[in-house]
């Protein structure tokens, strides 16, 4: 592809390309060479499981692939042992050696569901960490300046508030800078709660001699909340190794908004496809169901394979249907101050009964599901930025937003 068309590609979702400027040059050099440009992404093994949030990187790795360049999966079983201070109020908890290696084993498994094993180099930054010297991780500290490390947002807070900052916290964004010199990246992606410690390796990479890496920031991908990033101690995760039922299932609760982000950040589209989906969407020539359902089997099978993601559409449809739950029903968005709205209350707001102690005494009866479920909670709750379809009686439906 040409400059133009491969930056149009890089370009698809991130929310920063620093500086992009330097990265057409890199791209029209490559072109020029056949030389391949080197693609960094680093993972530090702290959880067992991948969610979706991680797949957004990984995504674009793989867009990097598919233009011929050179990937670098780089698992930090060395800085996993730090623990990466970004966005802490207080001191991280480190992990053992046993943890991240077996963390990193189950990393290896599930980002070849993405990325090409042909076309990825799998590192650990131990290989170049480990060997190091105090000698070497004084000359590497001398690199940076306390001033600098505390414009960094959280040290900065922390430091304010008088909260302990650990040194090994500082070593952190050196050695993780440390990772691009000894690979001779041309571009790092990262999150954009990661971009003081890509620009870190940067610089580390001018003191070294190298040309600067370019730096490509991702955003982090919301939950099924809508709200907060995706999280498993937040409970509002897709994790990779979920079941195809459950995967399906996810997708199709999230709202029709972030459903479009999703489709940004995860999907396979072509940019043509993609503003087609846009367009259809605002036109109203395709139904929000319909486009949720594609989203599902792509994801589903991506993961799990064609024949799983179509009997996971084929349970949802069937589900629906053994419920006698209608496709077209009443879209209702509830504004709610709070994170959270009690169903009752819900239920007297969408008018699907008359008062919130008709909506008590309807629940407790049996006669409201949510999402085919039936709820006997009076004090059940509906989350901030979720949607759900709600049943009352026999032929009562409506698709309610809480925003």
């Amino acid at each position: 592809m040409s400059v133009s068309e491969q930056l149009e590609i890089i370009r698809r979702g991130a929310v920063e390309v620093l500086l992009e400027k330097e990265l057409e040059e890199k791209l029209e050099k490559s072109l020029k060479t056949g030389v391949p440009l080197k693609i960094k992404a680093g993972f530090d093994p702290t959880a067992p499981d991948l969610h979706f949030g991680h797949t957004v990187l990984l995504q674009k790795l793989r867009q990097f692939q598919q233009l011929g360049h050179e990937v670098y999966f780089l698992i930090g079983d060395f800085t996993g042992m730090i623990g990466d201070p970004t966005g802490k109020s207080e001191t991280r908890k480190a992990l053992t050696r046993d943890d991240v290696l077996r963390n990193a084993e189950t990393y290896k498994d599930q980002v070849f569901k993405i990325l090409d094993p042909e076309k990825t180099k799998v590192v650990f930054n131990s290989e170049w960490l480990s060997p190091l010297q105090a000698s070497d991780l004084i000359a590497l500290a001398a690199k940076y300046t306390v001033a600098r490390m505390l414009e960094r947002e959280d040290f900065h807070n922390r430091f304010a508030n008088q909260q302990p900052i650990s040194i090994h916290e500082f070593l952190y964004p050196l050695i993780q800078g440390y990772d691009s010199v000894a690979l001779q990246a041309d571009i790092e992606l990262g999150g954009t709660d990661q971009k003081f410690n890509l620009l870190v390796g940067r610089e580390l990479q001018r003191g070294w001699g190298q040309a600067p890496q370019t730096v490509i920031t991702m955003p982090l991908l919301e939950g099924l909340d809508g709200i907060n990033k995706m999280s498993k101690s937040l409970g509002n995760y897709i994790g990779i190794n979920e079941s195809p039922d459950d995967i399906f299932g996810k997708i199709m609760s999230i709202t029709d908004e972030l459903m479009v982000r999703y489709y940004e950040l995860l999907s396979d589209l072509s940019l043509d496809e993609l503003g087609k989906l846009q367009n259809g969407l605002r036109d109203g020539t395709i139904h929000p169901m319909e486009a949720k359902k594609a989203l599902g089997r792509e994801l589903v099978a991506r993961y799990h394979g064609s024949l799983e993601a179509d009997a996971a559409v084929e349970n949802f449809v069937r589900r629906f249907r053994d419920n006698q739950v209608p496709e077209e029903m009443a879209d209702i968005a509830l504004d709610c101050d709070a994170g959270t709205m009690l169903l009752c209350k819900a239920l007297a707001e969408a008018g699907l009964v008359k008062s919130n102690s008709e909506g008590r005494r309807t629940i407790l009866q049996g006669g409201v599901k949510v999402d085919s479920e039936k709820v006997a909670d009076e004090n059940c709750e509906l989350y901030k930025g979720k949607e759900y379809v709600i049943q009352v009686g026999k032929r009562r439906f409506a698709r309610i937003r809480v925003q």
